[in-house]
């Protein structure tokens, strides 16, 4: 489970990171007191405390913020949802997009509900693999719904600037459960994320 950060302990976090990345601009051969980056260790430890959010944000009272009983079991499908998030291995962003769709089984969330947990589990730090069945599974243990698919299809920094640097690879990720194992309602969801809306 993923501790949650005081406003203290978010300031302490602030200075710790502020020296941190002074001593690591020094390190690669950088003079941390130079005019244009006196101020880079206080504007990166901001950017990646803002990039690892999610850490302090539950995705299950998100999606029970707008739980509604409905009666209907038809597919409800948020497709192309962008995605930004850091590669744990290197610490560079990946970026894409996200599909989810869930069969209600009496109950429904708000639409953005779904996009925000998207971002909970991408605002920290990552693996895509991961990321796919964390959202699965908080859409499964809130909502209970006759099933849950996911897929994320996202390009890797740390595959395109070092590495083997292959600008033009997508990695695809999926995840399936309930009525999403079955072929005819899996295939349904595969076409409609392939459907162009115009």
């Amino acid at each position: 489970m993923a501790y949650k950060r005081t406003e203290q302990f978010e300031d302490k976090i602030t200075s710790g990171l502020i020296e941190n990345y002074r001593e690591t601009l020094a390190l690669l051969g950088e003079n941390p007191n130079r005019e244009g980056l006196l101020k880079t260790p206080e504007r990166l430890a901001k950017a990646m405390q803002f990039m690892t959010q999610g850490y302090n944000i539950d995705a299950k009272i998100i999606l029970n913020s707008a739980k509604f009983h409905e009666e209907m079991s038809e597919m409800i499908l948020v497709k192309d949802i962008e995605l930004y998030s850091m590669c744990e291995h290197h610490i560079l962003p990946f970026f894409g997009k996200a599909h989810v769709a869930y069969i209600p089984n009496g109950w429904i969330t708000g639409l953005s509900k779904i996009a925000r947990v998207v971002d909970v589990y991408a605002r920290r730090l990552q693996v895509q693999e991961r990321l796919t069945t964390q959202i699965l599974q908080a859409i499964k243990e809130t909502l209970n719904p006759l099933g849950v698919a996911v897929v994320i299809e996202a390009q890797h920094l740390c595959m395109m600037m070092r590495g083997v640097q292959k600008q033009n690879s997508v990695t695809t990720t999926s995840a399936f459960d309930g009525e999403f194992m079955k072929n005819a309602t899996r295939s349904e969801f595969l076409k409609l994320i392939s459907a162009k809306l115009y």
